[in-house]
């Protein structure tokens, strides 16, 4: 028997293909080249809307010192942001005081708010005051949200920040929901806001976190600058 005998040389091993990392390095590069720019259109844009409208704030301020439903100017609430870190969410207020409160205490208004996508519809909702009305059904109750821009806890643009009840409505999605920073504005509102609810909603939030572009960002805030001046799905 022969001890030089050739060895059999083994079939070669089938190897997955996978991107080039020249290529990754580039997708991560131009998502990063993205998010600078996005964030100083966020800054800009916040600063700009914040001087620009100081006369209509406040207009509006001026409303809650000697107008009707006296008290604090502004409402805050917790929402979640990136990577699930909770923050205060601005608004002007448009209901009575202690409105959350109030809310949980009445069991039949909670159960009608929970099955209606956590919200209820304004001739529904005893806690709105008159100017809420007129502020919601305008938007401009969203406005001191700029201050949330300017604090980085939100962009211009984005999935509209949310309860932690009301994350459950994500279920397994979740994640990829809180991976960007929630938005004043976002590709929801624009697909119909208030008259769009889960699970619809869970995808068209989804839907732009997976496209974000610029050029997306811009015909968001374009189409919800209109649909603000035609009082479209707000409520």
């Amino acid at each position: 028997m022969r001890m030089d005998r050739e060895r059999e040389v083994p079939a070669p091993i089938a190897v997955p293909y996978k991107t080039p990392v020249r290529k990754n390095v580039h997708l991560l590069n131009k998502h990063k080249t993205y998010l600078l720019v996005k964030r100083i259109i966020d800054v800009m844009g916040a600063i700009a809307g914040l001087i620009i409208l100081s006369p209509l704030l406040l207009c509006i301020a001026a409303t809650y010192l000697f107008g009707e439903g006296k008290g604090p100017v502004f409402f805050k609430q917790r929402r979640l942001g990136k990577n699930g870190k909770e923050f205060y969410i601005y608004k002007f207020r448009s209901m009575v005081m202690n409105a959350e409160e109030y809310l949980k205490n009445n069991d039949i208004l909670y159960k009608k708010y929970l099955e209606n996508n956590f919200k209820l519809e304004p001739e529904d909702d005893p806690r709105i005051t008159r100017i809420g009305r007129f502020l919601r059904k305008t938007s401009l109750d969203e406005l001191p949200q700029l201050i949330n821009v300017l604090k980085g806890e939100m962009s211009l643009v984005g999935p509209r920040p949310v309860v932690e009840e009301e994350l459950k409505k994500y279920g397994d999605r979740s994640g990829e929901f809180l991976s960007v920073e929630p938005g004043v504005t976002g590709y929801w509102q624009v697909c119909g806001r208030s008259e769009v609810g889960y699970p619809e909603r869970v995808d068209i939030e989804l839907y732009y976190i997976h496209h974000q572009s610029l050029t997306l960002d811009v015909k968001i805030l374009v189409k919800s600058i209109l649909y603000v001046l035609q009082r479209k799905g707000a409520y």
